[in-house]
């Protein structure tokens, strides 16, 4: 049955989250001390203030607000701004304005000095006192204002509430009247400002229209704009005609086959009278010349005579031609002269080049003046807006200035008027029972509070502690088989943490074989035995994750219980840092592990024998590199030597987060077997420790939770087991003889 269970808890098994009451209970019993230290102390206080609360009555007075000064607001509107009650935002309302005011130094002072109020001592009384007895709340829904003060003689607290109500409004009406002067004041010197700006502001719109000479925008916009539209119209028509006359003159200049400047030059050219009678001269010559070329040879001096006359005749009509044409476009002879259908075509021609250029200049004419429509037009708007902005000046100014004359004349009339906007609507009523706190109510409040302060210390004091505290922590958090649990030999109390450790005996199994920690070593080696069924363990490592867990004392323990079965067992001090087995059995520690490593003693003289069945090797002269001997491959050969002579060999070493030797050796082992002591181990370090093993692929055999005290363990068997071993708590412990000393076989 019991491999089957270890088999099952080896599994990891997965829980849903709940909440763990009884954890949450054992946080409360182990700060049991100082949590209620608080408590008494909580609850001390609070009976001290139950005894000294004395007998308070109470008295109420109601103050009536009206949203505005009704008298005034008949008279003036002056005097409805003066006395109405505005709120600044929508989290407040004008109520918790008045209340506050209420409770101003000038109206409690004032109070305190009519009344003539004292303290116990005889002395004035205090603001800061009286305003801890004063209390001012608006009732809901309505416009009023509850005024209460708690004072021991019924009767005075009824006077200070009818007397800070009268106080209050005599300062409201003051308040009312003040701010009408402050009002009239402020018109009276913004008078004469407002009036020179109203001028100014009338100056300058009448200089704006004089510049822009400006009588009516809206009219002299819409007449822009019906002027620009008819121009449109008349340069449309005016482009229309251009276009005919335009063609017309193209239609003549194919017909003359000349264009217009030249049809102009040959007008000129054929009513000029010296080039026609030069060009008349030219072309007799010329036709002299080609009747005597007919009859003579070129150079006949007839024919050269001619020659020469026609060349002086081009050169003349040629000097005549330009004189008439200037810079012109040059024309052939036979465009000297025109007939007269040339001629007509040529005065069409003129009469529909000087009708062309008309059109030219006349839309010219209509786009200037269409240019000058538009920019007025066009500028219209910004001249509006200004106009507008100078309007809306001398509107404002005069606005003001007309408000101004009005609310003096009713400032003044407000500023004489002797009316407040609150009224006392119910004189202060004293309560018949006193309203001071019950002294059971003070006294149960300190009780609840202080037990709420127990537990908030206790969980404080478990933040601050960050050692794991149960068995079932440590078993959570390492998730490893839990091959044994070693109850504390302490008893726990309030100073248990004062016993000295080295009073613990550290072996029980030896010194008390009846007792429930013997018992508890005997079930380790019986889990052991039945942890690994295929193979036996025979060579197993004992470590911690950090000092001071009790892992020497584990391997003391079990190496004993396994012993006194008839097993033939060596404990081996592998802690070559801080040896502590020859210690536990007052050896020497001369010659140990490391000589025998070095060759500087033989196994046979450095093992010791204990008792029956059970030697102990101790770790000899501390090394100055314990690491480089027990990683050597003489260490490898004694642990295979050990394995062959031996049941069983535990091996105790370092602390795993402090040194690397448990991890080297526990590669030469069967398994490390994790000593874990709650209330030492944090769960950083054990965290570490489980992550160190798990990447160094560490064949970890289980987990031995030592030093567990059975009232933080509810779910443990030691509950039954303690009324069982009660009854042989007073057998003596067995004399253990010693072994000879060469029990020790090569």
């Amino acid at each position: 049955m019991i491999p089957a269970l270890l088999k099952t808890s080896m599994q990891p098994q997965e829980h849903p989250e709940e909440i763990d009451l009884q954890k949450y209970w054992l946080i409360l019993k182990r700060h049991w001390l100082p949590a209620s230290l608080v408590w008494i102390a909580v609850v001390a206080i609070s009976l001290y203030k139950a005894l000294s609360i004395e007998d308070i009555y109470q008295a109420y007075g109601k103050l009536r607000f009206k949203k505005q000064n009704t008298t005034s607001a008949l008279i003036t509107e002056a005097g409805e701004k003066i006395g109405k009650l505005d709120s600044l935002n929508t989290n407040n309302t004008p109520l918790d304005t008045e209340a506050q005011v209420i409770r101003t130094a000038p109206v409690v002072n004032r109070t305190i000095e009519t009344l003539n109020l004292t303290n116990e001592e005889g002395k004035p009384l205090t603001y800061q006192k009286f305003i801890s007895r004063l209390n001012v709340s608006n009732i809901p829904g309505t416009d009023v204002l509850l005024i209460s003060y708690k004072n021991p003689d019924p009767e005075k607290a009824e006077l200070v509430v009818n007397q800070l109500m009268e106080i209050y409004i005599e300062n409201n009406i003051l308040v009312n009247r003040a701010e009408a002067a402050a009002a009239r004041q402020f018109i009276t010197e913004q008078l004469p400002k407002t009036e020179a700006a109203l001028q100014e502001a009338e100056i300058a719109l009448r200089n704006f229209k004089e510049k822009y000479e400006i009588v009516n925008l809206a009219a002299e916009k819409e007449f822009a704009v019906a002027q620009t539209n008819q121009l449109d119209s008349q340069i449309d028509q005016a482009n229309m005609q251009l276009q005919r006359v335009t063609v017309r003159i193209a239609e003549i200049q194919n017909q003359m086959g000349l264009n217009s400047q030249q049809a102009l030059a040959v007008n000129s050219l054929s009513e000029s009278e010296g080039v026609q009678q030069a060009l008349t001269k030219l072309q007799e010559v010329e036709e002299e010349l080609a009747t005597e070329q007919s009859r003579f040879s070129d150079r006949n001096p007839i024919v050269i005579n001619l020659q020469e006359k026609k060349i002086a005749l081009e050169d003349l009509l040629a000097q005549r031609v330009n004189a008439v044409l200037g810079e012109s476009p040059r024309l052939s002879e036979q465009n000297f002269q025109m007939g007269e259908l040339q001629a007509g075509l040529t005065d069409k021609l003129v009469s529909a080049e000087l009708e062309h250029r008309e059109l030219l200049e006349q839309i010219e004419s209509l786009e200037k003046l269409r240019s000058l429509y538009n920019q007025r037009a066009n500028q219209v708007p910004k001249l509006e807006q200004l106009q507008q902005n100078l309007q809306r000046q001398v509107d404002a100014d005069q606005s003001t200035y007309q408000i101004l004359l009005n609310n003096l004349q009713q400032v003044q009339i407000a500023e004489n008027q002797n009316v407040g906007n609150a009224q006392i609507i119910s004189p202060a009523i004293v309560s018949e029972d006193p309203v001071s706190t019950s002294k059971k109510m003070v006294l149960g409040t300190g009780i609840i509070f202080g037990a709420g302060l127990y537990v908030i210390t206790a969980f404080v004091l478990e933040l601050i502690d960050p050692s794991v505290k149960t068995s079932k922590e440590l078993r959570n958090l390492f998730n490893y088989t839990l091959l044994g649990m070693i109850p504390s030999s302490r008893k726990k109390g309030i100073f248990s943490r004062m016993q000295v450790e080295s009073t613990i005996p550290e072996r029980q199994v030896i010194d008390s074989p009846h007792s429930i920690n013997s018992e508890a070593y005997r079930m380790l080696q019986a889990n052991l035995k039945f942890l690994s069924p295929d193979r036996d363990l025979k060579v197993i490592v004992v470590t911690s994750s950090v000092s001071k867990e009790g892992k020497s004392t584990i391997s003391t323990n079990l190496a004993a219980a396994i012993a006194q079965l008839g097993s033939r067992v060596l404990l081996v001090d592998a802690d070559l840092h801080h040896p502590y087995q020859h210690h536990i059995w007052q050896l020497t520690n001369e010659l140990g592990l490391s000589d025998v490593i070095v060759d500087r003693a033989e196994l046979e003289r450095a093992v010791k024998p204990v008792m029956p069945h059970l030697d102990v090797l101790p770790s000899g002269v501390i090394p100055p590199n314990s690491l480089a001997l027990l990683e050597s491959k003489r260490m490898k050969l004694l642990i295979e030597s050990f394995r062959q002579d031996y049941d069983f060999v535990i091996i105790d070493t370092p602390p795993l987060l402090l040194v690397a030797d448990a991890l080297t050796l526990s590669k030469m082992t069967d398994g490390i077997l994790l000593v874990a002591r709650p209330g030492i181990i944090d769960r950083v370090s054990a965290t570490a420790a489980k992550e160190l093993l798990q990447k160094s692929g560490q064949n970890v055999l289980g987990l031995v939770t030592n030093s567990v005290f059975v009232e933080n363990e509810p779910d443990s068997y030691f509950h039954y087991a303690k009324s069982y071993h009660e009854d042989h708590s007073d057998v003596p412990a067995t004399k253990v003889p010693k072994a000879p000393t060469n029990s020790l076989k090569p």
